[in-house]
Formats: C-alpha cells, structure tokens, sequence
C-alpha cells in the first residue's frame, strides 16, 4: 500500500482544483441576484452604474415620471425589464453607414 503525502503531485493537483472550485462558487455567490416570478430586481446603485448616471438623477428621472420604480418605505428598485425597456425606447440608430 502507498503512503499519500501532501506534496506529492496527486495531492497538490487535487487541491488546486478543490481551490479553483472554491474560487468558482465565490464568484457565483458574490454576483448571485435572486429573481422574483422571473424578474430581475436592480438595487439604486446597480442602476446608476449601469446608466452611468448619478444617484441624484435618477431620483429626478423617478420624480418625472421618466423611470418606473417600486418604493418600500425608503428602499427603491427598478425592474430589469423596466430599465431594458427605458434603454430600448430611447435607442437612436445610426443613420450613416
């Protein structure tokens, strides 16, 4: 019978993939966003960044009428579908070719 030892080959291979598996769930985890009845949630902040708009603005968007929210309390988010829809009705297609 062979002894295993913790710097043989096998074993560091082993553990570097256990490691790489680990570092795989972390991300999974860390970008992991729940959806409710198939729907996407954007927190203020995902927003923002993702408009490359400031926080103030899309409060001025909110208070306008210009962007759909939802609002408990003091917590609002945005609807994904709701942000793509905003993104698709503003889309001004190039007119050079």
């Amino acid at each position: 019978m062979e002894l295993i030892k913790k710097d043989t080959p096998q074993v560091k291979e082993f553990i570097s993939s256990l490691d790489s598996m680990l570092d795989g769930i972390e991300s999974i985890v860390k970008h992991y966003k729940p959806h409710l009845n198939g729907e996407r949630f954007l927190s203020n902040n995902e927003v923002s960044k993702k408009l490359n708009v400031s926080l103030r603005t899309l409060q001025k968007w909110r208070d306008t009428g210009l962007i759909p929210f939802i609002q408990t309390k003091s917590k609002i988010i945005y609807r994904q579908s709701d942000i793509d829809k905003l993104l698709h009705k503003h889309y001004v297609e190039s007119w050079k070719k």
